[in-house]
């Protein structure tokens, strides 16, 4: 006898309580389902069920036995489940929370690949440097970036996010090249108001981990208008490579302390806690996955 055959059908009967409406659920008759269980009691040398005219109950092995197999039914399902959805073509709103610089500067340029790619989705984005509640704002998934606070939503990591301390070459002329992190203080440092980080700026050199406490005249809660400071002259600024690279490639922006190491960040899709992602979810963050592995 195939006992793994017999563990759906054991598995329906305790949980219907009954033989007649085991059947009813599997579309079998009460005697065919009465003679499943019995062949596998006899297979496994045990007495799973107490038969009465009024009751099925489980034995002591029995119950050892159901939560077992219950659970490793489960799971089986769970699987196919998944299989099954990766064959159906994905569809839906999809509500997208990103930072205000990076969905502009990437996540705007790969959303329109992804509908033409996925027509059966259609995409809500709210981009703001704030995180938001994503149960509050009914959000399918968000892109953060830096430190996470500790909660019940699944991060994934879909790409690293390096940062760089630059300034330009007017605001270095004016005012000197620092050539420590303590030298720093004496200059104007300009802030990333929701720094998931932390207020300090921390510097790895031969000698240790150097923290600082920047001080200066301008701190505001979005990245692009850091780096038209940065571009104006204004101070000095810890940025991310995604942000100003390219200015930096044309010599705008001169980066400083290069012989020292920021600390490695990364950008993480957030989604609810959930047994199955939605599979709009899912095609959704492999496909940012798959497009970011370059952006750093």
């Amino acid at each position: 006898m195939n006992t793994f055959a017999a563990i759906p059908v054991f598995v329906t009967v305790v949980e219907m309580g009954s033989f007649s409406k085991a059947a009813e659920r599997l579309g079998s008759s009460k005697s065919a389902v009465s003679k499943r269980i019995t062949q596998l009691e006899a297979s496994l040398g045990i007495r799973l069920l107490h038969r009465t005219t009024r009751r099925l109950s489980l034995t002591q092995a029995g119950q050892t036995y159901y939560d077992s197999v219950s659970e490793a039914l489960a799971l089986a399902n769970d699987a196919r489940d998944a299989l099954t959805q990766q064959q159906i073509q994905p569809k839906g709103h999809l509500r997208i929370n990103a930072p205000m610089a990076f969905g502009r500067l990437h996540l705007a340029t790969l959303i329109p690949q992804f509908l033409k790619a996925h027509p059966l989705i259609s995409i809500e984005m709210i981009m703001d440097d704030k995180v938001l509640d994503m149960v509050e704002y009914q959000f399918d998934v968000a892109i953060r970036i830096g430190k996470l606070p500790d909660s019940n939503l699944i991060a994934r990591k879909i790409a690293s996010c390096h940062s760089v301390l630059c300034a330009s070459p007017d605001y270095l002329k004016q005012h000197g090249v620092p050539d420590t992190p303590k030298a720093l203080l004496q200059h104007n440092c300009l802030f990333y108001s929701y720094f998931q980080a932390g207020s300090e700026w921390k510097f790895k050199g031969k000698t240790g981990t150097t923290s600082i406490q920047p001080k200066g005249n301008y701190r505001v809660n979005n990245s692009k208008a850091l780096y038209s400071a940065l571009l104006a002259g204004l101070g000095i600024c810890q940025m991310p490579l995604f942000i100003v690279n390219e200015a930096l490639k044309t010599g705008q922006l001169i980066p400083l302390l290069t012989d020292y190491s920021l600390p490695e960040h990364a950008i993480y899709a957030v989604y609810s806690t959930r047994q199955h992602l939605p599979h709009k979810v899912s095609v959704f963050i492999d496909f940012i996955e798959k497009h970011l592995q370059d952006l750093t």
